[in-house]
């Protein structure tokens, strides 16, 4: 099978992500969020480091709840009926999300924290 160009690649790429963005209730609250430390990052004037470090977390929760939605919508494929051991591979992905958040929202007060008091 031949790769396809570069650009196509990119396309199905962000195509992707507009799936995601119209499909995914749980991605647009976080890219809500992550609109909303946009905003905070500009009006807060945050140093570049601490701009990257929420942007870095932003994203990253973005990224996994992408991950969790692949290995959901893989796993509806490869066992559409319910199964205890699919629940768990779901389970665990879940997780990752919510790790992943809780560490964000924790980077977030640390960095903040400085700019509001």
């Amino acid at each position: 099978m031949q790769k396809p160009p570069l650009h196509k690649s990119f396309l199905n790429a962000f195509r992707g992500v507009f799936v995601m963005i119209k499909t995914e209730r749980n991605f647009q609250i976080e890219l809500l969020a992550f609109f909303i430390n946009l905003f905070l990052i500009f009006y807060l004037k945050l140093t570049s480091t601490d701009a990257a470090l929420i942007l870095l977390a932003s994203v990253a929760v973005l990224s996994a709840e992408i991950f969790n939605t692949a290995i959901e919508k893989i796993c509806d494929v490869i066992q559409p009926d319910f199964d205890q051991r699919i629940g768990f591979i779901k389970d665990i992905s879940a997780g990752a999300v919510v790790l992943i958040a809780i560490a964000s929202a924790i980077i977030g007060v640390l960095v903040y924290w400085k700019y509001v008091f």
